[in-house]
């Protein structure tokens, strides 16, 4: 899956549309589908790469050692051209080109050999091939370029992050959300380094440039990290770490890469994800609301005199989901995270759950589009205009109301008849064009605009349940508590901690009624909204969480390659009162059944049943298929056993864990 994964990212950090068996695909113009788009979904690559990543580490240790120097990996060569940074400044809802030539090739080859002739080739055109931390290192720096400080990660690819509730924010969108789960991959990245037995690595001669260049921007800049930042030192920093991954990609895309390697000391690129550390750490510090949550989204606006301006959005239940999965809060700031969500708008009473965003009352028609008087006075231009009954950019109605041209969409709209009027209003237009601008601007806030997450009432829209994220809180929720109780917390804030996993946990649809729940609570919808039962039905991406948690409570852990059991988080009331049957298929695909006691309880591993029963010490009993039998002291099973049981092999007949 890794491979997979990391195989179908591409050089300039971002992974395409979809990733299937026989390989990948991306997003093109289609002149007869209204619907078509291109761009690069920008957050999945981040966290859903790092769970596979945490899953490895604890299951198969020693595999990542083996992956960081062999050049195991290849970039996908999606035919997607992000423009220059100045560019992205100059118009970031319209940032990538489609290459129809560099399509036109990759086809053909995809005809001559298959899956393999959509990867990207060098100068000597042969496939190219890298080392993981490379793959890393494009994925993580694809990033770093669009980090904003105190606004987030930049979200300046036409495509939003998550899902399309938000698609509107593209290009003035800045995403505390991926900002969040950086800090997290960041910290896993680091330990990874520090433990790793190499010292340097092969790294492509391209990518190593810039690579340095943003070293040396947040280097530059490290100080900044202890205070507020200014609109123009945030635009300084994005300068330096943009033009840097901008020079990379037009030299890869006009030249492919040369096939040039150089060596990279693993403790520069520590010391680069300790700085890069302080910049993000920073920013979510300085996101934290005065209710005590952490904005998710934010709008950047580059300013006349050239700063970078940061301007927050309302809460939504994103945001609080990612802070709490960056693991930068500790227990105690967690527990005040899910107590303030308990107390706010994003929770939902009728249903005992949680809202995306909180609900509101759209402006109704009349209320829009409505210029003061006396923003009209204020205006020589408006006045003018208003005066000779020139209708191109304002209207008056029959009852003295001031309106901007109905026909305009955007501020652009309003650019383009600025540049038409008469000669005579030229003047004017030249002193007054910013001023109009910003009043058409303070009226409609277009950049504010969220999409259908602001207007709609089903889907993901106001008022809607999607369970999906209600499935990553809890999931969130529950990593919190492990940890608090890892941490030895004291057991009151274990106890709160763990009642609002639980209070979650109660609020899935799994666990209610179908008249509450309004379908069959274990059958999958994406969404509740406001007044309705649930919507959409289909699977959606919330059964994988589900399954996490529920080997979470159950006390499954595995880590360095051993699988632990913990009864920290397992209710009393999961024990059995009575005696039962227990029926499993083994790993040869056969029915087998374990006669249950009272005050026990079971379930399976890889298909291995494991047997929870009460005692006083601690210990696991192993059955073996050949008859033979051990007890182990503690709760932790060594990692031969271990192994075995990951592998299927049909060595461990049973677990039986006493405690």
């Amino acid at each position: 899956m890794i491979f997979k994964f990391l195989n179908a990212t591409t050089f300039d950090g971002y992974n395409p549309y979809r990733v299937f068996k026989d390989g990948f695909e991306w997003e093109t113009i289609e002149p007869d589908n209204p619907w078509s788009y291109i761009g690069y979904w920008g957050d999945h690559q981040i966290i859903y790469l790092l769970k596979f990543l945490e899953f490895l580490r604890a299951y198969y240790p020693e595999k990542l050692e083996d992956y960081l120097k062999n050049d195991s990996f290849v970039y996908a060569n999606v035919p997607y051209r992000i423009k220059p940074y100045d560019a992205l400044l100059e118009d970031p809802k319209n940032t990538i080109d489609f290459d129809h030539e560099r399509e036109e090739r990759v086809g053909f080859k995809k005809n001559e050999i298959g899956g393999d002739g959509a990867l990207l080739r060098e100068t000597h055109v042969f496939i190219y091939k890298v080392n993981f931390i490379e793959k890393i290192m494009a994925t993580m720096l694809a990033k770093v370029a669009n980090f904003i400080p105190e606004g987030g990660i930049w979200m300046n690819t036409q495509r939003p992050e998550w899902n399309d509730a938000n698609n509107a924010l593209v290009g003035n969108g800045v995403s505390m959300v991926t900002l969040y789960y950086l800090r997290r991959f960041l910290v896993y990245f680091k330990d990874v380094l520090v433990k790793t037995g190499h010292s340097e690595v092969q790294i492509s001669v391209e990518l190593l440039a810039s690579f340095d260049r943003m070293k040396a921007t947040l280097g530059e800049f490290r100080s900044l990290t202890t205070d507020r930042i200014s609109d123009a030192q945030r635009r300084s920093i994005l300068d330096g770490l943009g033009h840097a991954a901008s020079d990379y990609r037009q030299k890869i895309y006009n030249q492919d890469f040369s096939g040039q390697k150089a060596p990279l000391k693993l403790s520069d690129l520590s010391a680069f994800v300790d700085v890069a550390l302080e910049h993000l750490e920073h920013s979510i510090k300085a996101n934290k609301r005065s209710d005590g949550l952490y904005h998710a989204y934010n709008l950047m606006t580059v300013k006349p005199d050239g700063g970078i301006e940061i301007n927050t959005l309302p809460e939504m239940l994103e945001g609080q989901v990612a802070v709490l999965s960056s693991g930068l809060l500790d227990s105690t700031e967690s527990l005040e995270v899910l107590d303030a969500l308990k107390a706010s708008a994003l929770f939902r009473e009728d249903q005992y759950s949680y809202v995306l965003y909180p609900n509101k009352s759209l402006p109704r028609f009349l209320d829009k589009n409505n210029i003061t008087p006396e923003a009209i006075a204020g205006s020589p231009l408006l006045s003018k205009l208003v005066a000779d009954e020139n209708a191109d950019i304002v209207t008056k109605d029959c009852t003295g109301g001031f309106h901007f041209n109905g026909n305009f969409n955007n501020v652009n709209a309003l650019r383009a008849a600025l540049a038409e009027l008469p000669q005579p209003y030229a003047p004017l237009v030249a002193t007054e064009q910013q001023r109009v601008e910003a009043l058409y601007e303070s009226i409609f806030n277009h950049k504010a605009f969220t999409g259908r997450s602001g207007t709609f009432f089903g889907y993901e829209g106001l008022g809607s349940i999607y369970w999906h994220m209600v499935s990553k809180l809890r999931l969130a929720a529950f990593e919190v508590t492990k940890a608090a109780v890892d941490q030895s917390d004291s057991s009151e804030k274990v106890g709160r901690l763990f009642d609002h996993y639980f209070e979650i946990n109660a609020g899935i649809g799994a666990h209610k009624s179908p008249e509450l729940y309004g379908a069959f609570p274990t059958d999958p919808y994406s969404h509740t909204p406001g007044g309705k039962g649930a919507q959409q039905p289909g699977m959606t991406g919330q059964v994988k969480e589900d399954l996490l948690c529920r080997f979470g409570e159950l006390g499954v852990r595995v880590t360095g390659g051993q699988l632990h059991f913990d009864r920290a988080l397992m209710p009393a009331d999961e024990f059995l009162t009575e005696s039962a049957s227990f029926e499993y298929v083994d790993v040869q695909q056969g029915w087998q059944t374990i006669e249950l006691t009272a005050d026990s309880l079971a379930y399976t591993v890889c298909q291995v049943p494991v047997v929870h029963k009460r005692g006083d010490k601690p210990a696991i009993e192993v059955k073996m298929t050949d008859g033979r039998s051990e007890s182990i002291e503690g709760l932790v099973l060594n990692r031969e056993l271990s192994s075995k049981i990951f592998r299927r092999s049909h060595e461990v007949a049973q677990l039986t864990v006493i405690a």
